[in-house]
């Protein structure tokens, strides 16, 4: 799909030449469209900020909605529609930074200057967002309309009739997120206010935010006398956190404000050209010992759940010098037909990079499995260099093999392995991009073993690899397991996440982490049901409900890398200005389905949705719309007139109810037995027929010696006056076939001529 939509903003950056900006070049030109790497295409056009395209499907009305240019008259379609990138007159980024959460706000203005202004086009709104974004809301004002987007629960979906296609909503990569606007006029000035949520980067004691903001030279406005205004404003409360440092940032932000854990930055100017680099701001923590603190909050009135909020929060501090564990690891790996090609290859250097990485003292064992389960070693293995070497010789070796997913299996072989550890922590990484009927009891089955380990029982992290396998279960799992969970659909992030897991993981400093008052309090829930080690690349949040009085007193304890014990006393701080409800939405919801799953309790279910409703996060449970309002008929409600149904003189329509339209559905779902079955790799489909469209290029692929691969032969009529005879044969014999074939295209896209 990504090599799709670049593809059509380079046939639309083409189709862009023909419009004409007015004789005065000196003071009007075209932005020239760079020459893009040979390879790396997709990448090269993918949005690295915010950004809208014009759809355009008919060639024949691009043109400047001020200046009609008459260009020579276009015949055909583009088939599929070219994307032109609009002009940006003006733009607004606000951050807001909660902690290790950020919540995003980008409002901007479009024109669509590509347009006749007799005639319309879709609009495709393109929306990059950082570190595990997640997509919050999108609103559009147009002159005549608005259009904004909400969720609704699955039952209430159901009633909605108008369902958008594919590409009119939905994700084009896991960080980007697409919308449709349908039938904006030439000429017309969009306003767009965008928001998303995302996390900040920790490393060494410091958080770094990285939001999208980089934008390319074609969407600066032609006119240069247009002002262009570029706006950040970046506000930090860290919590409890005091003596915080700036350390860096990309814009020449200036301080307005300060106060203890708070402080506000702005940049505000006149600009030539938009930013050309992402917004980045990276800060410190002043402690190098690790702390904690206690956030206490009452819940919000429209809140479901009427309990009071915590969040538990503990920072591993700057101290390198923090003795880390010994470990005891098995990879435990899928190789079924599935994992065929690079899911595979990547996890296989993921693998021998993370045993690179393994302390001589540390040990080691790999198991892969399919419907079969192959052991590296019959026992541990000590890391040192001549085992490390042998177990990648193995580890290249072993490829994919036909046969159903079997996980309990291995797991079992894995925990065994790890059962009889001491002075260590042992560590299962399962690597899959399947599921399985037993999920359920797999996770029973792990939880009973578990409990009755005692101290520094088995770790279980998990990765999943596509939207094939369960999120949710390899999320209960590894929440069972004391590990972490992480999952890609984007195939090119496979090996740098599983590394980033692993070196999480390997960097665990407080492990068996107990909350007094959590096992002495009937009336806190934790909404993790156990508490997942401290790692020194990562901080740790623990967040849940209480009713009644929160203890004055709390005190963390757990294990460190010697062995030895430590008590940290956390200090409770009743947050004011923090919406604590929306910072915890996101991890509430992915943990509280994940239990919903495992018990099938609908009353969770229905928590959860409520819950994604009011903070706007997408969830299993709701579904996304696009409300579209229109402002005439506001006018009307207004001065007191009202509409009537002719079909039904007694039912009057409400003139202010938005018309909806369902968008796909956004959510990961809860994984594909059949898929997993018939051994389909993630990020592919079933293989389908070649469309009419298809047979007809590849019959006229060799039309003559202009053609490109997107080319017909009446685009080539128009570009070269003439048709040799075997155009002739080629199209009797497909016309005679097909009754229409909408895939021929203009001179500007084949040829790259403007025209003249």
């Amino acid at each position: 799909m990504a090599e799709d939509f670049a593809k059509a903003v380079e046939d639309g950056l083409k189709l862009a030449k023909r419009i004409y900006l007015g004789k005065d070049k000196a003071v009007m030109t075209a932005p020239k469209p760079p020459s893009p790497p040979v390879q790396g295409l997709a990448d090269y056009y993918l949005p690295s900020a915010p950004m809208v395209y014009a759809v355009i499907s008919d060639p024949r009305f691009v043109d400047n909605p001020d200046f009609p240019s008459y260009q020579p008259h276009v015949y055909g379609r583009c088939d599929p529609p070219a994307l032109i990138p609009l002009q940006m007159s003006g733009v607004d980024l606000e951050v807001n930074c909660y902690g290790d959460t950020a919540f995003v706000q980008i409002s901007g203005k479009w024109r669509v200057h590509c347009v006749m202004g007799s005639h319309s086009c879709d609009c495709r709104i393109a929306v990059p967002m950082g570190n595990q974004g997640s997509i919050l809301g999108v609103e559009v004002d147009l002159p005549k309309k608005s259009y904004s987007t909400e969720l609704v629960g699955l039952e209430e979906s159901k009633c909605i009739e108008k369902k958008a296609r594919p590409q009119d909503g939905g994700f084009m990569k896991p960080h980007i997120f697409m919308l449709t606007i349908p039938q904006v006029d030439g000429g017309t000035n969009i306003s767009i206010k965008l928001r998303w949520s995302q996390k900040l980067l920790y490393n060494d004691g410091q958080f770094t935010l990285i939001v999208p903001f980089s934008f390319p030279e074609y969407v600066t406005p032609a006119v240069r006398k247009i002002s262009k205004k570029e706006k950040i404003q970046l506000n930090v409360n860290s919590g409890i956190v005091t003596g915080i440092l700036c350390k860096a940032t990309s814009h020449p932000l200036k301080e307005t404000k300060r106060h203890a854990e708070k402080f506000s930055f702005l940049y505000e100017s006149e600009v030539l050209t938009w930013s050309k680099t992402d917004f980045s701001f990276t800060y410190s923590v002043s402690s190098s010992n690790m702390f904690g603190g206690v956030l206490l909050q009452s819940p919000p009135l429209y809140d479901h759940d009427q309990r009071d909020m915590f969040c538990v929060y503990l920072l591993p501090g700057s101290q390198k010098s923090t003795e880390v564990f010994k470990k005891e690891v098995v990879f435990v790996i899928d190789i079924t037909n599935s994992m065929q090609g690079r899911p595979l290859e990547a996890t296989k250097n993921a693998i021998s990079s993370a045993m690179s990485k393994l302390s001589p003292e540390d040990s080691f064992n790999i198991i892969t499995f399919s419907s079969e389960t192959s052991l590296f070693s019959t026992s541990m293995e000590l890391a040192s260099k001549e085992a490390i070497e042998r177990a990648t010789t193995w580890l290249s070796t072993k490829s994919t093999v036909e046969g159903s997913t079997f996980i309990s299996i291995p797991l079992e072989h894995a925990y065994e392995m790890l059962s009889n550890t001491s002075g260590s922590i042992p560590m299962i990484f399962l690597i899959t991009d399947g599921a399985v009927e037993d999920e359920r009891n797999i996770c029973d089955q792990m939880k009973k073993r578990l409990k009755n380990s005692g101290s520094l029982c088995p770790r279980i992290h998990t990765f999943g690899i596509g939207s094939f396998c369960n999120h949710y279960f390899l999320r209960m799992l590894a929440m069972i397991g004391r590990g972490e969970f992480d999952a890609v659909c984007d195939l090119a992030l496979i090996e740098n996440r599983i590394q980033k897991l692993f070196s999480n993981a390997f960097s665990t400093v407080l492990a068996d982490i107990t909350v007094d008052a959590f096992n002495d309090h009937e009336q806190i829930e934790v909404y993790s049901s156990c508490i997942p080690d401290l790692s020194f690349e990562s901080p740790l949040t623990i967040c849940g409900r209480y009713e009644g009085s929160f203890p004055d007193t709390l005190k963390a304890k757990g294990i460190l890398g010697d062995l030895s014990s430590v008590v940290m006393d956390l200090k409770i701080v009743r947050a004011k200005d923090i919406p604590l409800d929306r910072v915890l939405a996101r991890q509430e919801i992915d943990l509280l389905t994940a239990q919903a799953w495992l018990s099938e309790n609908k009353q969770l279910e229905q928590k959860v949705a409520q819950l994604s409703k009011v903070t706007c996060n997408i969830s299993e449970y709701t579904r996304m719309v696009l409300l579209e309002k229109n402002k005439i008929d506001k006018a009307i409600e207004s001065s007191g007139a009202q509409k009537v149904k002719k079909t039904d003189p007694h039912k009057i329509e409400d003139p202010l109810a938005p018309r909806k339209t369902l968008l796909q559905s956004l959510s990961v779902g809860f994984g594909d037995l059949t898929a997993t079955a018939e051994n389909i790799r993630p990020g592919f489909e079933e293989p389908k027929l070649p469309d009419a469209a298809e047979i007809f290029l590849k019959a006229t692929s060799n039309c003559c010696g202009r053609m490109c691969n997107r080319c017909c032969c009446m685009c080539c009529i128009q570009c070269c006056s003439k048709m040799n005879d075997q155009c002739a044969i080629v199209l009797t014999q497909i016309f005679t076939a097909l009754a229409f074939i909408g895939c021929i295209e203009c001179c500007t896209l084949c040829c790259g001529q403007n025209g003249q």
